[in-house]
């Protein structure tokens, strides 16, 4: 998540807790915001390549798996370089933009691999992101939570996502949630935190907004959704939530925080969703990889048969070439 010029990275700032306290969400008007999202909102078809493209160049192409090899780890990065088949971006004529992800995203034990093939490849701008804090359960003890974080970041690591631990906010231990963040934001040094919440299993959406404005307050970089390992994953109702808590973090600290939808997202139309809902409600700053990420396991697959289809008007048989890798 390299820095826009001018913008300064979220510091974080004392922990609020009349601020966290008096958080209340109207539940019936979110439901009825998220329900009609979809269905009202559109993209024209002149328009759609360009979005899709965008879509492209936020996705965290990541592989997290107990198999992961040195090959694995290599084949995603040359995915990560041209995720787009070559002979679409040429026929789109978008050559010159070097469209490309907006991370490579391992365990930590894979950190250093990816980083020298994307030096090799001649693209060491893309960052590479390691899960750690035990992820995804964060049920380590937070001595080795935070040693892990480090050993990310020394092995090269410019992105660290990090999970809470879920029990401080069912159980509204705000001051430990803010000090156990804060003990992640330091650990990483200049490497950008990417908080997840993990709101699957946070109960309500109050205690969604709640934890949101806490990990800010403790100096996240980017809030995101879900490990993609909870039942439920991303969902418009928690966006609206933790987009709108962010917009107030925004507007009463000067610091821009972003955010990152994860699990769940299948297809390009849904990608299309997500662009438009974070233009509307936060702007177009944020549908650009330095405060928009999004996670999904098909969706890279998706937004190539969509471009084919844009350039040919036909459905292309699912090329044989591309590797898929999960998308966390």
């Amino acid at each position: 998540m390299a820095e826009n010029e001018g913008r300064v990275r979220n510091p974080g700032i004392p922990l609020d807790i009349g601020w966290v306290e008096a958080s209340i969400v109207n539940l019936p008007c979110t439901q009825r915001r998220a329900a009609t999202h979809k269905t009202r909102r559109s993209i024209k078809k002149e328009w759609q390549a360009a979005w899709l493209l965008r879509a492209v160049s936020c996705l965290d192409l990541t592989t997290l798996d107990g198999d992961d090899t040195p090959g694995n780890v290599s084949r995603l990065c040359h995915k990560g370089k041209n995720p787009v088949r070559q002979d679409l971006v040429k026929q789109l004529g978008v050559e010159e933009l070097k469209i490309t992800v907006g991370a490579i995203c391992v365990y930590p034990e894979r950190v250093e691999g990816a980083v020298k093939t994307l030096k090799d490849l001649g693209c060491a701008s893309i960052p590479v992101a390691s899960v750690a804090a035990g992820f995804p359960a964060g049920q380590t003890p937070l001595k080795l939570r935070v040693e892990e974080v480090k050993t990310a970041v020394a092995y090269g690591a410019r992105e660290i996502d990090i999970v809470i631990s879920r029990s401080y906010v069912l159980t509204g231990k705000w001051e430990a949630l803010y000090d156990e963040v804060r003990q992640f934001r330091e650990a990483c040094g200049d490497a950008h935190l990417k908080t997840i919440l993990a709101t699957g299993n946070l109960g309500t959406l109050t205690n969604v907004r709640k934890a949101s404005l806490v990990c800010m307050m403790a100096g996240a970089d980017l809030i995101k959704t879900s490990t993609g390992k909870e039942a439920v994953n991303a969902t418009f109702e928690v966006a609206l939530v933790m987009v709108r808590a962010i917009r107030d973090y925004y507007q009463r600290t000067g610091y821009k925080v972003g955010f990152k939808p994860a699990g769940g997202i299948r297809s390009a139309k849904d990608a299309l969703s997500w662009l438009a809902l974070m233009k509307e409600e936060l702007g177009d700053e944020w549908t650009k990889p330095d405060l928009f990420r999004i996670g999904a396991s098909s969706l890279l697959l998706d937004i190539e048969r969509q471009l084919y289809h844009h350039i040919t008007g036909s459905d292309p048989a699912e090329p044989a070439h591309v590797v898929v890798p999960a998308v966390t």
